[in-house]
């Protein structure tokens, strides 16, 4: 085959594909983006107008909340019970067990009686309830992370 008849062989397969739609259309050019409106001048021998900004808003890292010696609701469980200050297990006592075909919770009273609703592997202050049996539950208690946990076992008290 010549250099020619290469040339035309090619030149054909290209028509063909652009007459099939098989080449992409050439790209249009960019539209111009429309410069911004220059801003109103003043009226010759005016003054200038005043430039209007919206006040301040402060910004608060989340919502405000008054505790009135209640429980900040947007701080986790964790933060407010654990450590020697804190909710402890021991101090607390079982109201409840309420079992379904799906979960089984344990109903805990503390001291100042507020009471928690718990499923094994909740922790309540200083503890993690570990089992939840007929008429008692068990919690494992640390002193402190990482030390050997102790296990306490509260028992539904009889009516």
């Amino acid at each position: 085959m010549s250099r020619a008849g290469g040339l035309v062989g090619l030149t054909g397969i290209c028509a063909t594909l652009v007459a099939c739609g098989g080449a992409p259309p050439p790209a249009a050019p960019p539209k111009p983006v429309a410069a911004a409106a220059p801003a109103p001048t003043p009226a010759a021998g005016g003054p200038a107008a005043p430039l209007v900004t919206p006040p301040a808003v402060p910004r608060s890292g989340g919502p405000e909340y008054e505790s009135k010696d209640r429980r900040d609701p947007f701080l986790p469980l964790d933060i407010v019970g654990g450590g020697p200050k804190g909710l402890e297990v021991a101090t607390t006592k079982l109201t409840g067990i309420v079992r379904s075909a799906r979960t089984t919770l344990a109903l805990v009273e503390a001291q100042d009686g507020i009471g928690y609703i718990l499923k094994p592997g909740d922790t309540l202050g200083d503890g993690r309830l570990v089992e939840i049996g007929a008429d008692t539950v068990v919690f494992a208690v640390s002193a402190r992370p990482g030390t050997q946990s102790n296990r306490v076992v509260l028992r539904l008290a009889a009516n």
